[in-house]
Parts: structure tokens; C-alpha cells; sequence
């Protein structure tokens, strides 16, 4: 650790660093930030140990680099970053470590991990509240950042708005919503307001989240997977298509209709 944030010292030295490091400020570098905490999700999904270690080599470089920058405007350092977490870790882990980061040395009394994530929770909205008593009004759902991918904020705001106790019952009740959503994007459509289909749509995608939520079910990783599950059954189509001796982009729609009942077929085969 010590080496690697002597290497990044070196590079941001401003004669004799790289030139392209010594030019970035870290919002210049937040979509490589986004970049390789996606290569890391990547590499986890495939089960590629070796890439994961290099993925997660580079996506702590850029916490390195973030950290170098902070230091250099009198900020902080990566001795503070590291520290705060440290401090984080202890504090919303009291059924493991006593005020001082000492392991309690019965064990935790906690043996349920939903009783750890309502704990966990509860500590984060104190934390909040302490927060706000110090602010003007504080946003009872701010701090889910703003870059987080679309689907993935939808699913904290709507965790956050439930530690406040505004939720539904059980993921029956969000069903229902998610239908009375679909429903009113069909009006939506029939009325020809597009205005009105966008938002109508964003509301549908917002309770898909929240019944995601319910299930336990984390919704980036489940539409990634959808998507890749489409990815598959797409590329079986085409070679149906081509083993019948026809191509896509030539074949009309009950012929891909058949071809994609087909590769869904053998995957069913194969399961």
C-alpha cells in the first residue's frame, strides 16, 4: 500500500509526474471510477478469480488517485479515507466490536442477517438525524448519490423512504402497484402523450424496483442478467435461423418467433 501511494505521488509530481495524471482533477476521473467498479461486478459474474484481482487493483488505484488529489488541495489524505471507514465499520457493527474496534469477545449476539441490515439501517438513519439537528432542513432521502445507474437509485431512495416507515406490507401489495402502472402507461399510449408515456414508464420502473426490494433481489444484477439471458437466446435464434436456412434481417417474424421457441427450448434441454 505504502509503494502504491508512493507511485501515485510520483506521477502527480508536477515536473517530473505523467503529464495526463498531473491534468486530472477527480472529476475528470469519476467515469473511470464508474468503469471499473463495473469491471469488478464483471468479473465477479463470470467467477474469473485472476481478473478479479486485477479489477480490484484498478478500481482501488482510483481511490488512491482521488485520495493523492484531496491531499494535495489540503483536503484529506488516504490515511483519512482509510481511517473513516475504519471508524464506519465500528460504528455499525456494535454487535461485533465494542466502541474502541475491540471484536466482542463473546461473538455476536446477532445471528440473522436481516436483523444486522435492520440494525445497520436504524444506525445510518441516527446518523442522519444527528446530521440534520447540525443542517437547515435537512432531505430526509439525500446522500444516495446521483451518478448511482438509474434502476440501482430507485431501489436505495425507495429502501431509504421505507427505514421511515413508508412502504408496502409484502411484495403482493407492490404487484398490484406495478399492474396499476402498466395500466396506466396502456392509457398513456392510447392518449398518444408522450409526455405522459415517460413518466408513466418511469413510475412502472420505479415500483419494479421496489418489488425487486421486496424479493430480496438486487434489481442491477437481475436486469443484467435478463439482459444476458436475451444476449444468449438471441445468438441460438440466429443459428436456428441459419440451420433452417435462413439469416436475420431476412426472416419474418413467426419464423424468429419459432426460431426463439426453439433455442428457449434448448436451454431447457441443457438445464
Amino acid at each position: 500500500m505504502r509503494r502504491l501511494l508512493r507511485l501515485m505521488a510520483s506521477l502527480r509530481d508536477p515536473v517530473r509526474g505523467c503529464p495526463w495524471d498531473v491534468a486530472q482533477t477527480s472529476a475528470s476521473i469519476v467515469p473511470y471510477t464508474i468503469e471499473e467498479a463495473y469491471e469488478v461486478a464483471d468479473a465477479v459474474a463470470r467467477g474469473d478469480r485472476d481478473d478479479l484481482r486485477d479489477e480490484l487493483g484498478d478500481l482501488l488505484l482510483q481511490v488512491v488517485f482521488h485520495a493523492r488529489m484531496a491531499e494535495e488541495e489540503g483536503a484529506f489524505a488516504f490515511d483519512d479515507v482509510a481511517r473513516a471507514i475504519g471508524d464506519k465499520l465500528v460504528r455499525r457493527h456494535p454487535h461485533v466490536f465494542d466502541p474502541q474496534g475491540i471484536p466482542l469477545p463473546e461473538g455476536s449476539p446477532l445471528r440473522d442477517p436481516a436483523q444486522v441490515e435492520a440494525q445497520w439501517a436504524a444506525i445510518k438513519a441516527r446518523e442522519r438525524s444527528e446530521r440534520g439537528a447540525q443542517e437547515p432542513a435537512p432531505d430526509p432521502l439525500g446522500g444516495v448519490a446521483k451518478a448511482l445507474p438509474a434502476l440501482a437509485r430507485a431501489e436505495k431512495i425507495s429502501r431509504r423512504a421505507a427505514a421511515y416507515g413508508f412502504d408496502w406490507g409484502n411484495a403482493a401489495q407492490v404487484i398490484d402497484k406495478v399492474r396499476e402502472e402498466t395500466d396506466e402507461v396502456a392509457q398513456a399510449l392510447e392518449a398518444g402523450d408522450a409526455r405522459a408515456v415517460s413518466e408513466e414508464i418511469g413510475d412502472l420502473l420505479f415500483s419494479v424496483a421496489n418489488l425487486a426490494r421486496h424479493a430480496g433481489i438486487d434489481p442491477e444484477t437481475a436486469l443484467r442478467d435478463g439482459t444476458a439471458k436475451f444476449e444468449r437466446r438471441f445468438a441460438a435464434m440466429a443459428e436456428h435461423l441459419r440451420a433452417a436456412g435462413g439469416a436475420l434481417g431476412c426472416s419474418d417474424l413467426p419464423a424468429m418467433e419459432a426460431a426463439w421457441q426453439a433455442a428457449k427450448r434448448d436451454e431447457g434441454e441443457k438445464a
